[in-house]
């Protein structure tokens, strides 16, 4: 087994899906991920792309991302709204609510610790 992992999209295929129902706020989202790592302990890693619309977020889970293409806004409730572009990276810790909304087409890398 190879210590080293490479994010290629070409060797794997997308889970697609949605917000449920219950947090869709505007719009018609669809996500596609590639989940490329899901290691013992609850530690995920891959790619996730979502369409234009606007939903609820919640956060169990810790959530480094780095946006490598598209516009989103992520508003936690209560705070200010933070619009993310490609090249920018962020943090979701556990007990963020809030929004996101997907302006342009946006695409992300991902590391997940539940």
């Amino acid at each position: 087994m190879s210590h080293m992992l490479k994010f290629d999209l070409s060797s794997a295929e997308a889970e697609i899906g949605a917000p449920a129902p219950d947090r869709l706020i505007s719009g018609n989202p669809e996500f596609r991920t590639w989940n490329f790592e899901d290691a013992p302990g609850g530690l995920y890693a891959g790619i996730w792309e979502a369409t234009p619309g606007k939903w609820r977020i919640v956060y169990d889970e810790w959530e480094y991302f780095h946006i490598l293409s598209g516009h989103s806004i992520v508003t936690e409730d209560g705070g200010e709204s933070v619009h993310v572009k490609a090249g920018d990276s962020m943090i979701l810790r556990p007990g963020f609510t809030g929004t996101w909304e997907v302006v342009v087409t946006t695409r992300k890398d991902y590391v997940i610790r539940l």
